[in-house]
């Protein structure tokens, strides 16, 4: 089994709430049907405000991510999967990415065509030149990963390790990291890093968190987006 992330671009005279509705109600079923499962996230009103990171290198930036499991990302399997997202959006990006679920969530497990509790943070992660693929991976994965889950009040993380690029031109990303928080931590950094009246926990974790990020993040080449999280087809479902 393989997994796909697409990075979809709407048309800029298209009303943002008429995008979200046409991947909901009318996309989402046609790639459930062609996906083991499916999880849409997009960015909507619940989003649109808030204190917590967001970061462009992309100009424009996606407005939406597709995730999708199937059997292979073949070009010739994928064939009709392209299609569908082809109808959805005028520009799209795809990966074949590796999944690596550091922390699952188990506090609000998602239900099917429901918006999931909180909110989920998207990151693209490109590649430092100043450090090579395996120094990189090391750093993100072996050092940053705890640093990432104890410092923040996250329930649920997910590492996708880009292994290639599956349409021409998608951006040059390594990763893309998939995190879920508490709706409030879109407007306090205390409940984002697990600090709750506690000043000196929250300048503690803050320093944690913006020190390992940056021995492995060039700030010009993420993409950080705040969004709605919604699962559709799920594994044996």
């Amino acid at each position: 089994m393989e997994k796909i992330i697409y990075a979809l671009w709407k048309d800029p005279a298209e009303a943002r709430e008429v995008f979200n509705a046409r991947l909901l109600e009318e996309i989402a079923p046609k790639l459930s049907d062609a996906a083991h499962a499916l999880r849409i996230n997009l960015q909507d009103d619940a989003v649109a405000s808030g204190n917590s990171p967001r970061l462009a290198s992309i100009r424009p930036q996606m407005e939406a991510v597709i995730q999708l499991w199937v059997d292979s990302a073949s070009d010739a399997s994928r064939a009709g999967i392209d299609a569908i997202v082809a109808d959805a959006a005028p520009r799209y990006a795809a990966w074949l990415v590796s999944e690596s679920t550091a922390l699952p969530n188990r506090l609000h497990p998602p239900v099917p065509g429901t918006r999931t509790e909180g909110f989920s943070q998207i990151v693209f992660l490109g590649l430092p030149p100043r450090l090579s693929w395996p120094a990189w991976r090391d750093i993100w994965e072996r050092q940053h990963t705890e640093v990432a889950v104890d410092t923040q009040a996250n329930f649920e993380y997910v590492q996708n390790l880009v292994v290639r690029p599956l349409t021409y031109g998608a951006p040059a990303f390594a990763a893309m990291v998939e995190e879920c928080f508490p709706a409030a931590a879109l407007h306090d950094e205390a409940v984002y890093f697990d600090a709750v009246g506690d000043a000196a926990r929250l300048a503690e974790n803050q320093r944690l968190m913006m020190e390992s990020c940056a021995r492995f993040i060039d700030f010009d080449r993420i993409d950080c987006i705040p969004t709605s999280q919604y699962d559709f087809a799920r594994f044996g479902g």
